[in-house]
């Protein structure tokens, strides 16, 4: 039971945690307040090493954290840390350590070959950095994944649940996997329901509407703004919850136009896209436009921003004055 897992794997030992953003922010706070020995690796006078310091927490060059570090969690953009290993973590290791990771990308993909002489683990809490923060806060946790890739001590795996219990995960449920089925289908999630596909579904709603001479704000509030009623709902308690809150209208409307939205034809797409991140390719064009500088995802973020659906939502928000108030 991950209720069990405790953080003595990590008790004699230092953390090093290389970011500090939202997810790096909330892992040194649990991991601190959970009684471990972490310290944070930044270059000094940055907005973040500011932050850190104003937070209490011991900030150190990133070379000075990895070279006296038992266990170093990488907590930087997914397209930074290659170089970030090669340049900082792989030369000041010391031999035996572990590397953690939040997300395989790198590990799955090949971008980072880790040294053999130590151990290559991850844990993903499955939630935002905020929510990871405040639920540890109240006395609980937000659910873990954690993986091992390589195991040279023999104690990878109870380096892992204890680092997820420092988080506050086992407080709730921890759960084993490995890098590819992390790294895949976290991916998949993102590209074709979470961000691309959730993001596309509202914008040709949006045009739908407005193409048919709805006006603009309406079709907003329609299509994008009562989104979230929805995926409360769901998040609470699934498909059945949603259901079960919403009129029988919209259930009708459900089973009988949800599948023609969706279909099957949609569902082969989605194959696609995952057999494109399960060979490599999704990742091999990823990596190639971010040492390209990125033009196209510059234009098509560009183009997001500027679609009309942002223009009129911009306007619609000043007047939720909800929208800004403190939780």
């Amino acid at each position: 039971m991950s209720a069990t897992v405790t953080t003595e794997a990590l008790k004699n030992a230092r953390i090093a945690v290389l970011g500090y953003g939202s997810q790096g922010r909330s892992h040194v706070l649990n991991l601190r307040d959970s009684g471990l020995d972490v310290v944070v690796g930044l270059r000094p006078g940055g907005p973040t090493s500011l932050k850190a310091e104003a937070d209490g927490v011991t900030v150190l060059s990133p070379e000075e954290a990895v070279k006296g570090a038992d266990l170093v969690a990488v907590l930087t953009p997914d397209m930074v840390q290659p170089k970030l290993y090669s340049e900082v973590i792989a030369p000041n290791m010391k031999a035996g350590a572990a590397l953690l990771f939040a997300h395989g990308f790198n590990i799955h993909f090949k971008t980072i070959e880790p040294r053999k002489d130590i151990d290559v683990i991850l844990v993903a809490p499955k939630g935002p950095g905020h929510l990871v923060r405040t639920e540890f806060e109240i006395g609980r946790g937000v659910p873990c994944l954690y993986a091992v890739y390589q195991d040279t001590s023999g104690k990878a795996k109870d380096l892992a649940k204890a680092y997820a219990a420092g988080l506050g995960g086992a407080r709730a449920l921890l759960i084993e996997t490995d890098f590819k089925e992390e790294t895949e289908t976290d991916l998949f999630g993102e590209q074709a329901v979470l961000c691309g596909g959730a993001s596309e579904l509202v914008m040709k709603g949006f045009e739908t509407l407005v193409e048919a001479g709805y006006r603009p704000e309406i079709a907003y509030y329609e299509v994008l703004h009562e989104l979230k009623l929805i995926v409360d709902l769901l998040y609470q308690g699934g498909i059945t919850k949603m259901l079960a809150y919403v009129s029988e209208t919209a259930q009708y409307g459900d089973y009988v136009s949800g599948p023609r939205i969706i279909d099957a034809a949609t569902k082969e797409r989605m194959k696609a896209v995952l057999t494109e991140i399960q060979d490599g390719t999704f990742a091999r064009n990823w990596t190639a436009e971010y040492k390209a500088g990125l033009p196209n995802y510059t234009r098509w973020k560009k183009a997001d921003m500027e679609h009309p659906i942002e223009k009129v939502g911009a306007e619609l928000r000043k007047k939720m004055v909800w929208l800004n108030e403190p939780a």
